[in-house]
């Protein structure tokens, strides 16, 4: 279509029903007394939302459009917010949120997709072994971290089954906060870090993510797959987000993830993320792309003179790489 204009859809056209004698108006009514909501969980368009302690299921108000609603906004409500069985609400705003996560299914795909809303700690759970660490998985989600405002935590599972050093040695200039756990344990030290804090747990399927969250809160339930109870192996099955209750703050769980999408950030803030690179690429010359052999490129001299990590370099300029059409190789 010419002028730039998008192409017009269904919710573009309102239609009456016939026989009405009221008059259509564009005044929306202010639903002064809606009740604010927090969204736990959505469900093929139902929203779970808590009013005051208590679970309300509720419909998105038409007059909303196709604007998203998502675990961790907080809503108005109308209509019944009673909770009883078979009794709907209807979300008619959503608040302002403090931060948005969000990804894209690759780093060429336009469309954004919000994981969660409001949520101030970003939980990255990686594995030390079965499956193994993927450092570069890390590396997109401390930069989605940093692009949505949100404090980076590194959660190491599966101690028991290999150490966390060398992975470790790998964010050492970051400086970015750890745990690590083995089956039941060090748990505590998890506790101490999501105690009072909305927190968003983000990682690959059967890094035992959810394994967690059902440590955390037993009546969770969250759904694995066949753990064992000796490794503690076991494959991811949540399908959808929840956030839950945890000591004066959230947990919101979220399905394991095979990609991490980073289209919707800048080439500027992408390298933002990686802080511990930061002074080198300052040193770069306007315009510089950080590719390698790039003329008057800091990371390359970095490398050379052995103040950089050859590792953390390579994957950010895969990260960068990667958002050119047909590259796949991040």
């Amino acid at each position: 279509m010419s002028g730039g204009r998008r192409p017009l859809d269904e919710d573009d056209v309102r239609v009456r029903a016939r026989g009405g004698s009221r008059p259509r108006t564009r005044i929306r009514p202010k639903h002064e007394d809606a009740r604010e909501g927090f969204v736990t969980a959505v469900d093929r368009g139902r929203y779970r939302c808590l009013v005051e302690d208590r679970p309300v299921v509720a419909m998105k108000a038409r007059e909303l459009g196709r604007g998203s609603i998502v675990v961790g906004d907080r809503v108005a409500l109308v209509g019944d917010l009673s909770g009883r069985p078979d009794t709907l609400a209807r979300v008619v705003r959503v608040e302002e949120r403090r931060s948005v996560l969000r990804r894209t299914a690759d780093d060429t795909d336009p469309v954004e997709r919000v994981i969660v809303a409001n949520a101030d700690q970003l939980v990255i759970v990686a594995a030390l072994a079965d499956p193994d660490p993927q450092p570069r998985f890390i590396d997109r989600c401390l930069v989605a971290a940093v692009d949505a405002g949100l404090d980076p935590l590194l959660c190491l599972t599966k101690a028991d089954l290999a150490g966390p050093d060398d992975l470790l040695r790998t964010y050492a200039g970051l400086d970015v906060p750890h745990v690590v756990t083995r089956r039941d344990q060090g748990l505590d030290a998890l506790s101490a870090r999501l105690a009072g804090r909305t927190s968003v747990l983000i990682g690959s399927s059967g890094v035992g993510k959810s394994t967690l969250v059902n440590l955390l809160v037993p009546a969770a339930a969250r759904a694995v797959g066949d753990v064992n109870p000796v490794t503690g192996r076991g494959r991811h099955t949540s399908t959808s987000a929840v956030a839950l209750p945890f000591e004066g703050g959230w947990i919101i769980d979220t399905p394991g993830v095979r990609s991490f999408g980073l289209a919707h950030i800048s080439p500027d803030d992408v390298v933002a993320g990686f802080a511990d690179l930061a002074e080198a690429v300052a040193a770069c010359p306007p315009g510089c792309p950080h590719t390698a052999g790039a003329p008057g490129c800091g990371l390359d001299a970095g490398v050379a003179d052995g103040v950089l990590a050859p590792d953390r370099v390579a994957s950010l300029r895969r990260l960068l790489s990667s958002r050119e059409p047909g590259d796949d190789r991040a």
